[in-house]
């Protein structure tokens, strides 16, 4: 339950924090930051001037989309109810086409982008894209077969002579060539070297070319592609790509724009271009048949000539010329449909377009003939990106099957339909000739001639109608996307950011030194001065004793001497005050000075303090109670031969005290009490009644009693002398002292097993300053003139040396 207690005691006490201290433990190591800053600025420097700026190069493009309003201004527009040419476009459709690999791949070999050329910078290689004074051509049929990248070194003498070193599948060779042009042969295609007109020959210099398959260049190109639309209601979308060099990222958007429109327009062209086709094969035979009718006419009227026949005989002819026009549109309707038939049937036309328009007089037939061409033209676009076994090929070619299917029984319907016409037309027309059947013989063979010359000019006017309607719409070909903007790079590169790397650096020049303090607070588990001991426990501080180095001339570790006003003689008397005020009633004498473990300056503290009281005009006596460790015959200089107060304890009926107590030569008022010879049984001597009766011997004496004790935290010799001391000094060692040891410290506190409990600090190292208030002794120091030094740690085996002198 105590434990529990304590713990939570302990946990409380940790929660506390001092955000002055912890601030003022980043404030003192300035330095770290100022270089940590700078070197981080250094680095963020060199960073920037050895990366290449990659820069945003974007273009604005509207693209046809029948959905969101792309068609408007489309010259096609006015033509595509002719059934020759649809513009029905989907953006989202379109912009997968214009990421496509095989589109990215063909703008990397027109511009040749699968070559890199490169020079010697300050820092870095140099791009040398459009302003190589050697360009360099590889087939891009052959690169693609490449399996690992080509790399030539040019070395150029002069603006003809160069030396080439020629990285191939692992095999190294060079050539020199005299004069260029000049042409490298090798297994994997030719090399050719040329001089380039644009940016001459400026002396000698180093050139590097690699040469990489284009689809490996292709894909790098696809991942930085961006195509956006601009907004969900409208179909201008935004291609914008980064790039090392602002030149090469303008051809590429230029070049992905004009080639998209090339491969669309072929696409939009194809119906109208097997129309004109079909159109032109008509005419030639319609032709030949219009010519031999006219002449067959020319001849019958020279032979035969033609009289005036009685009216009824004209209306008779009147009445059966309307019914024979009649037979000759259904004969023209009957002739295309034949050959829509036979077009159909051929097996070479299985995945072409059906001519469109061409006279017949069936809206339905003509609207699947048109539905059926977007099939094809829509599967043969699919191809280009894809192959025969993608999901929405196979399902185009089911519907199209369909479709072909639905036109083979509609042609057939509709030819019924016109052998059913013609059936009645030709009833009709045979009751009319009854009543001309008087009439010569020359006059009807006239009429026939006359009827068949008219059929083939009107189908011969009509074919001409359709030719030039179809070559206005060939004519008005639009491209799909409309440039808005044109490519243009950012003036600023998008990466490396120089504000944003420099912030970054200084951001990290300061959170390297506080990430550094911090995880050395973090594994610090040693106390570094009054802060931490106040946020560890409740105990009293009655002083901070600094760490100074021993004055010249001192040969012991007494730092208090009469007439000094050194910083140390100011600090014990500020103890010395201090302790005075704690034991407040005259009555009590007896100060116990104990730690928690061996090297924590215990013995120097109390023989200090001792001197210290002596100084006052009291008589003082210090008792080496550590008797299983004795420590005062060092500071004192005295042999340890010495009896002491164990003899005392031992034996207190036959021993003398006040006969082993040693006068002082630092103080007339100061005597010493040594520990004597170390007994087997120190724990039972200590407990013994003869302890009690020592002390209250040395009382009668003096007006001090100063008990150097064994520490604590190691044995139990001091909790047995607490029970005649009536205040306690608990020493603990800055940079030495644990922080659990206050776990002991708290323990003792709260369960009053040591009387009126106090602690000092040891050790203070001034040099460091961690904490604002230690400044207060440098400064009293120079104030009054404090020059001299003492020491307790070094030379003498006080705070860092030997354990059994710094108890």
């Amino acid at each position: 339950m105590k434990e529990e207690i304590y713990d939570d005691q302990f946990e409380e006490k940790e929660d506390k924090t001092n955000w002055q201290a912890i601030l003022f433990k980043y404030i003192i190591r300035w330095p770290w930051f100022i270089a940590s800053v700078i070197t981080c600025l250094v680095c963020a420097w060199l960073y920037l001037k050895t990366t290449t700026p990659v820069y945003n190069i974007s273009a604005s493009i509207i693209i046809k989309d029948d959905k969101k309003g792309g068609n408007a201004g489309s010259d096609l527009s006015a033509f595509e109810d002719l059934g020759i040419v649809s513009s029905s476009k989907n953006i989202d459709n379109e912009i997968e086409i214009l990421r496509s690999k095989s589109l990215i791949k063909d703008v990397v070999s027109e511009l040749g982008l699968y070559i890199n050329y490169s020079g010697e910078g300050s820092f870095s290689n140099t791009d040398l894209y459009g302003t190589s004074p050697v360009l360099v051509h590889f087939p891009p049929e052959d690169a693609e077969r490449l399996s690992a990248p080509i790399i030539l070194n040019i070395n150029l003498h002069s603006d003809k002579e160069a030396d080439v070193t020629a990285t191939i599948n692992g095999s190294t060779f060079s050539k020199h060539f005299s004069e260029l042009p000049a042409v490298l042969p090798g297994e994997t295609g030719t090399i050719t070297f040329m001089p380039n007109p644009a940016a001459p020959v400026k002396g000698s210099g180093s050139i590097e070319v690699s040469i990489v398959n284009p689809l490996s260049v292709a894909k790098g190109y696809r991942n930085v592609l961006s195509i956006e639309p601009t907004s969900k209601t409208t179909s201008v979308a935004t291609v914008s790509i980064k790039n090392t060099n602002k030149k090469r990222g303008e051809d590429f958007i230029n070049k992905l724009i004009e080639i998209y429109n090339k491969n669309t327009n072929n696409d939009k062209n194809e119906v109208a271009q097997n129309t004109a086709r079909f159109i032109d094969e008509r005419i030639s035979v319609i032709n030949q048949e219009l010519g031999t009718t006219e002449q067959e006419l020319e001849s019958f009227k020279r032979e035969a000539g033609l009289t005036d026949l009685s009216s009824d005989a004209q209306l008779a002819v009147s009445e059966q010329s309307a019914y024979e026009k009649l037979c000759v549109e259904n004969g023209t309707q009957l002739n295309l449909i034949q050959y829509l038939s036979e077009y159909i049937q051929k097996p070479e036309n299985a995945n072409a377009t059906l001519p469109a328009n061409v006279g017949l007089d069936d809206a339905t037939l003509s609207g699947l003939i048109t539905q059926y061409n977007a099939l094809i033209l829509e599967r043969n676009r699919l191809l280009r990106t894809s192959s025969e076994a993608n999901p929405v090929v196979r399902r185009l070619d089911s519907n199209i099957q369909d479709m072909r299917a639905s036109i083979a029984t509609s042609i057939a319907s509709v030819r019924k339909g016109l052998l059913i016409t013609k059936a009645d037309l030709d009833r009709q027309a045979g009751k009319y000739a009854g009543r001309i059947s008087n009439a010569p013989a020359q006059e009807r063979r006239f009429v026939s001639i006359q009827r068949q010359q008219e059929i083939k000019a009107g189908l011969y006017l009509m074919l001409l109608q359709k030719r030039e309607e179809n070559n206005i719409a060939l004519a008005a070909t639009a491209n799909n996307a409309k440039i808005i903007d044109d490519a243009l790079a950012d003036d600023l590169p998008v990466s490396p950011q120089s504000k944003k790397i420099y912030m970054i650096a200084f951001v990290l020049g300061i959170g390297i030194p506080v990430a550094v303090i911090y995880i050395m607070n973090l594994l610090s588990f040693r106390i570094e001065g009054r802060a931490d001991v106040e946020k560890l426990t409740d105990v009293p501080i009655i002083g901070d004793i600094p760490l100074t180095e021993p004055e010249t001339g001192h040969t012991h570790t007494i730092a208090v001497r009469e007439n000094d006003n050194d910083i140390m003689a100011e600090t014990f008397r500020s103890v010395r005050t201090n302790l005075l005020f704690i034991l407040g009633d005259p009555d009590k004498k007896v100060i116990l000075v104990t730690s928690t473990m061996s090297g924590e300056g215990k013995t120097f503290i109390a023989s200090n303090l001792a001197v210290s009281l002596a100084l006052l005009g009291k008589k003082v006596v210090i008792v080496g109670l550590d008797i299983r460790k004795p420590g005062l015959n060092k500071v004192f200089h005295i042999p340890h031969k010495e009896r002491g107060i164990t003899q005392y304890l031992s034996a207190p009926q036959s021993t003398d005290l006040r006969s082993m107590i040693l006068p002082s030569d630092l103080s007339a008022n100061l005597g010493i009490l040594p520990g004597g010879a170390i007994p087997p049984n120190p724990t039972e001597l200590l407990a013994r009644q003869s302890l009690a009766d020592a002390i209250e011997i040395l009382k009668k004496d003096y007006d001090y009693i100063v008990l150097d004790t064994a520490p604590i935290g190691m044995v139990t010799d001091t909790q047995l002398i607490a029970r005649v001391a009536d205040a306690s000094i608990y020493v603990c060692r800055a940079d030495y002292t644990h922080k659990n040891d206050y776990r002991l410290i708290n323990e003792l506190y709260n369960s009053k097993r040591l009387p009126n409990l106090c602690t000092v600090i040891n050790g203070l190292d001034m040099k460091k300053k961690k904490y604002g208030y230690y400044y207060g002794y440098g400064k009293y120091g120079r104030y009054y003139g404090y020059g001299k030094k003492y020491g307790y740690g070094y030379g003498y085996g006080y705070g860092y040396g030997n354990d059994s002198d710094t108890r």
